[in-house]
């Protein structure tokens, strides 16, 4: 990775990394009976990148997908192409299954960006976020690659954000999906890196 990244201008961005999608008892895995072990697999770079953020005083927001009980926020998404959210009575507003893992420990400094979509740029808060911090590299972790990263990355992208998705932090649920994710991202709507690319961009910047 040849980029260089100021922290100044940076945040880190760690979307849905939730009960319901990464814990054993969460509603994908336990109600929904999907095999979330690659989605579990985006933990451990998730927890290096907050650490990394942390270390260098970048930012940090996290993402939950939450809906209405009564679904009435849940759209088409919800309603017809995945109904079995609502038959699972998953990622619902005020219970356990919408919180953020308790092991990527959330600080009360952190944003935090409620959304009922796959974007976490589309109708939210996190505008305003990017916009106050003055941020202009967005480092993208978490789930699902293919569907809340990948669209989250291109929304940033076609607003003119720097977009770095981090590979070894980020999972889905099928793995030809996440390949194939990462591989358009890559050609036209940021960079895919690794933890350690990260790693090594912000101690070339604290060299400077």
């Amino acid at each position: 990775m040849e980029q260089v990244l100021k922290p100044e201008e940076t945040g880190l961005l760690v979307v849905d990394m939730q009960n319901a999608f990464c814990h054993e008892k969460g509603s994908f895995g336990a109600s929904m009976q999907l095999d979330i072990s690659a989605l579990q697999g985006a933990i451990p770079g998730c927890k290096s990148l907050i650490s990394l953020a942390r270390k260098h005083n970048i930012p940090v927001t996290f993402t939950r997908y939450i809906y209405e009980p009564d679904y009435s926020d849940g759209g088409i998404l919800a309603r017809d192409l995945m109904p079995g959210i609502i038959e699972a009575r998953s990622l619902i507003k005020g219970t356990w299954d919408i919180e953020i893992l308790d092991e990527l420990n959330p600080q009360t400094s952190d944003n935090i960006v409620d959304k009922n979509r796959p974007s976490c740029y589309y109708n939210t808060a996190l505008a305003s976020w990017l916009d106050d911090n003055d941020i202009k590299n967005v480092i993208v972790c978490g789930v699902t690659t293919s569907i809340c990263v990948e669209t989250t990355a291109r929304d940033l992208s076609q607003e003119d954000y720097r977009v770095f998705i981090v590979k070894d932090a980020v999972g889905e649920l099928e793995q030809d999906r996440h390949e194939n994710a990462l591989k358009t991202l890559a050609f036209g709507f940021g960079w895919v890196v690794s933890v350690d690319d990260i790693a090594s961009a912000l101690v070339e910047q604290d060299s400077h």
